[in-house]
């Protein structure tokens, strides 16, 4: 180490090896959902800690080495990539205070979990896992550039659709659609379909089980890396 360079605290933590996220971690949210209160939560906050929060801050951690090879841009950080247990209820009817579901958001270096660019999400809850990538909530002058890129790049586009290991893995893009081909492309351009497209992202459902086994690193980073020409080809067309 060279004279006078701090070790990031962040880097001193230990997080144990994933072997596979705990059944108390499925209890302990099934639990909070029939006591969505914050004297039941602070009494079994100790809980959330132990079989929820810590193994999914190590399954974060086991994710690492493998964006390394297909996604180095990415920002995989045990604390950073995983959504706060604590829900927004400034804005919602239903102010029940926390979330009954962990999940983890992984966006470009620099960037902030949110809707700002195209990235990887992972959420596991009682019942169901669901993982994928893309960007759910483009604004305006995002969906402008990716259907620029898109006409302007069919081939590319459509290539990565195509390919083998997205379709056996997705089956197709997922995405709200417009009614009409937007302003500014005619009705009849040859990529009106996608051109209609208000969302872009790709997903798969797994039944809660999968996610208690050890190899469900290998699984979410297959996912992810299944993912990741789509992923990137929204990003290169953002900017």
């Amino acid at each position: 180490m060279a004279k006078g360079k701090e070790i990031p605290l962040s880097d001193l933590e230990f997080f144990p090896p994933f072997d596979g996220f705990p059944r108390g971690g499925i209890s302990f949210m099934k639990r909070l959902k029939r006591n969505n209160n914050r004297p039941w939560f602070e009494k079994h906050k100790e809980e959330y800690e132990t079989f929820v929060k810590l193994p999914m801050q190590s399954l974060i951690v086991a994710l690492q080495p493998h964006f390394e090879r297909f996604a180095p841009e990415f920002d995989v950080h045990p604390k950073k990539s995983l959504f706060r247990i604590y829900r927004d209820i400034r804005f919602s009817k239903d102010k029940t205070p926390y979330k009954t579901h962990a999940a983890a958001h992984f966006v470009l270096r620099g960037k902030p979990k949110g809707v700002e660019g195209s990235g990887y999400y992972l959420h596991i809850e009682p019942g169901e896992v669901f993982l994928g990538g893309g960007i759910y909530m483009p604004d305006g002058d995002q969906l402008k550039k990716i259907r620029k890129a898109i006409a302007s790049q069919p081939d590319q586009f459509l290539t990565i659709l195509q390919q083998k290991e997205f379709r056996k893995t997705f089956k197709r893009l997922q995405g709200e659609k417009l009614q009409r081909v937007p302003q500014g492309y005619e009705p009849d351009h040859p990529m009106a379909g996608w051109l209609k497209y208000k969302q872009f992202f790709v997903w798969v459902e797994w039944p809660e089980a999968r996610s208690l086994k050890e190899k469900f690193v290998t699984d979410v980073a297959e996912v992810f890396e299944a993912a990741t020409p789509l992923v990137r080809f929204l990003n290169e067309a953002m900017g």
